[in-house]
């Protein structure tokens, strides 16, 4: 169907580029000749030599929609063929078919609007998959906790269970990961939109680390780790929300407890660098897979697929998260990591106020 319409959308732009080069052509020379034959007459040529000047005007006039055509097809195929696969590609994108592309790209304007309409029509592609994965992982994050409530209601409702405080507590506790995933969700949301607000103050960096190193301590003792806050020299101030920023660095915690096994510890160090200042988050855990590595800021990522939030796992979401807040103060974060030696993530801020960005 779309072939027979290109076909038939280039003959059109064709008969109608030929048309109009045909009638611009006719009335030029037509116009030629008529001014030659006045002219002679005017000035005293004779009668045959007007006519012969005439006639000549005439002659090229119908010569010339050789010309013309060959001017039309010329045209044809640097604008008309160009400008019918770009309207033949959006005719697809508007029908819903976002793989749709303008095969020949070509030299010039027409050839900057295929180039222009491609990128386009990719980032619309992506974004859609990326809508699509969303939704599919969204139902499936909230499908486990629903059940969960679901069957333990049905069963103290049925006399399966005694409503003990453990069944009570078990629901309560998949109420508040429903709760966590929906505020993650939010966070996110608005982080990619770039919608975040984000109450900026001076912030005491050893401050902020010690901070969360004595909120994450009583967790680290528990699991047999152990936690090490570090902290350079003179640390300059930085421009940003604590809250936010204590966020960003107990999701890093967070992920290096689930991942560090007991005996192994965790090093959190503040550093000046390159006229801002660099944080990491240094553990002696498992360690991610090369392969893995692209893929550890998406959303809903796991490294171990087969755990499930119930053995310790978390929504998916905190290092998207941290990515997105880590930009929002004008920084950058990046992962290193090999296996079964641990892994670090790397925050570079800088010192003064930078607006917001994300990638």
């Amino acid at each position: 169907m779309w072939l027979r319409m290109s076909r038939r959308r280039k003959r059109s732009l064709f008969a109608r580029f030929a048309g109009i080069f045909g009638v611009i052509v006719v009335l030029f020379l037509g116009g030629i000749a008529a001014v030659a034959y006045l002219f002679t007459r005017a000035f005293g040529g004779e009668g045959s030599t007007a006519v012969g000047v005439w006639v000549a005007g005439l002659g090229l006039a119908f010569a010339m929609p050789a010309l013309a055509g060959r001017l039309a097809s010329r045209a044809f195929q640097d604008i008309a063929t160009p400008l019918a696969d770009v309207m033949e590609a959006a005719d697809r994108v508007a029908a819903g078919d976002l793989s749709a592309r303008v095969s020949r790209e070509g030299p010039g304007d027409f050839g900057r609007l295929a180039r222009s309409f491609n990128r386009m029509t990719e980032e619309l592609q992506r974004t859609d998959l990326q809508r699509r994965n969303l939704t599919a992982d969204v139902a499936h994050e909230l499908r486990t906790p629903l059940q969960i409530i679901q069957g333990n209601l049905e069963g103290i409702l049925d006399d399966v269970y005694e409503p003990t405080d453990e069944h009570i507590r078990t629901t309560l506790d998949e109420t508040r990961l429903l709760a966590r995933l929906v505020e993650d969700l939010q966070t996110l949301s608005l982080a990619e939109a770039g919608e975040l607000p984000l109450m900026r103050e001076p912030v005491d960096v050893s401050e902020l680390l010690a901070d969360v190193g004595t909120s994450f301590s009583g967790q680290a003792e528990a699991a047999g780790i152990e936690l090490r806050v570090e902290v350079g020299n003179a640390l300059p101030t930085v421009t940003g929300d604590v809250a936010r920023l204590e966020q960003v660095l107990g999701n890093l915690l967070a992920n290096a407890l689930r991942h560090t096994p007991e005996g192994g510890h965790i090093t959190v160090r503040g550093d000046s660098a390159d006229g801002g200042i660099r944080i990491t988050v240094r553990d002696t855990g498992e360690g991610i897979p090369a392969e893995d590595l692209p893929h550890v800021f998406d959303r809903f990522w796991r490294g171990d697929r087969s755990r499930s939030r119930a053995g310790g796992a978390g929504s998916g979401l905190g290092l998207a998260i941290a990515r997105h807040l880590v930009h929002a103060h004008g920084g950058w974060i990046d992962v290193e990591s090999e296996v079964s030696l641990g892994t670090t993530f790397t925050i570079d801020l800088p010192i003064g106020e930078s607006p917001a960005a994300d990638s």
